[in-house]
């Protein structure tokens, strides 16, 4: 044992102009792995590793369409790391099947820039120091999803996942062609017309454990295709199963055909059941709402009118896709004696002079 502790001494002396601080003895024993007891003494050695930790005070962040969310990241640098470098601050958004990132916003320095659609909407919060989190403004729907922080320091870099979530409302959608009918690409297309965006599986989700039923299964934003079940009956599944979001799984996004869920938000603007002294044909109603000031309304619009600002009225009206429905959220007999709902009533021929209309006016 003497032996061995004199081939230590000596090659701890051989290295004394570094280790002069950390040993004042050769007879000091090894207590752990990065640290060297000397009889009652413990000193700590940092060893290499991480010298950079990102964290986020909380990772999920809830805002709407039109407002404005702060997306949290920190970091904290190791106080022992030699001499200051330069801060990179990434900000990405994740897809929802994470086979790519799509860049948000980049900072260095006093060098700043945001990217495609996040252009001129996107900065540094800029709260401290330390601060990486960013400010995203006149949210979209597209906004909604996952965000990657990263924040680089020569070799090192940490990084943290931030979820940005909507108030909004799911819906079920099918267009005039009939259910089961659309590709995922068509799906897509159906709800942007509509003022919405294909939902994702937890936006369905959540919507299903608000009371979300319906039996047509519907693509997702990432491929899937699914449908919520809150009462289970034998056209549904089978009226012994569980409730629940029933999955199909992943399908064939060019040659599949289903229906669609859609998600939309707040909107900037007034809608409206149009008074006009007769009923309208499809044309008349699109021609009454221009005269108005306004334009005929999406099926995205009523839903949100209904479901985040309370809308009730028991008229059925054109809308933009031809479909013709009405909103009640306070259910009474003739109009929805069991439920707060859209109304469907169907596609009728667009010459039938049988409806009112529902239109929308955007806000300047």
């Amino acid at each position: 044992m003497s032996a061995v502790k004199g081939i230590l001494c000596t090659l701890k002396m051989s290295r004394l102009p570094l280790l002069l601080v950390l040993i004042s003895t050769c007879w000091a024993e090894h207590h752990s792995n990065n640290s060297i007891l000397e009889h009652d003494r413990t000193i700590f050695i940092k060893e290499n590793g991480h010298r950079l930790h990102v964290e986020a005070a909380q990772t999920k962040v809830i805002s709407y369409r039109g407002g404005n969310a702060t997306l949290p990241c920190r970091y904290i640098r190791d106080p022992f790391s030699t001499g200051p470098q330069k801060i990179r601050i990434k900000w990405t958004k994740l897809t929802s099947d994470y086979l790519k990132e799509i860049d948000v916003f980049v900072a260095m320095g006093h060098h700043r820039r945001s990217y495609g659609n996040y252009h001129g909407r996107v900065f540094l919060q800029e709260g401290g120091e330390n601060d990486a989190s960013v400010v995203i403004t006149d949210i979209t729907l597209d906004d909604y999803g996952k965000y990657k922080c990263e924040v680089i320091e020569g070799l090192e870099d940490g990084v943290v996942i931030v979820s940005l979530d909507l108030q909004g409302v799911v819906f079920p959608y099918f267009p005039r062609m009939g259910r089961y009918n659309m590709n995922f690409n068509e799906a897509q297309m159906s709800c942007q017309d509509q003022d919405a965006q294909i939902a994702s599986f937890d936006q369905l989700y959540d919507a299903w454990r608000a009371g979300l039923d319906w039996c047509n299964a519907g693509w997702l934003s990432d491929g899937s295709v699914q449908y919520p079940i809150t009462a289970p009956r034998e056209p549904c599944g089978g009226k012994n199963t569980v409730a629940g979001v029933r999955n199909y799984g992943y399908r064939d996004k060019d040659k599949s055909r289903y229906d669609v869920f859609c998600f939309t938000s707040n909107f900037k603007g007034r809608f409206y059941y149009l008074i006009y002294p007769n009923k309208l044909t499809y044309d008349e109603a699109l021609q009454a709402c221009h005269s108005d000031g306004a334009q005929i309304a999406k099926v995205g619009q009523m839903y949100a009118a209904w479901k985040l600002l309370g809308y009730d009225r028991c008229d059925a009206g054109w809308l933009a896709d031809g479909s013709v429905r009405y909103p009640i959220s306070r259910p009474r007999r003739r109009c929805s004696p069991n439920e707060a709902t859209v109304r469907f009533v169907g596609f009728p021929d667009k010459k039938h002079k049988l409806y009112g209309v529902y239109c929308f006016k955007p806000y300047n």
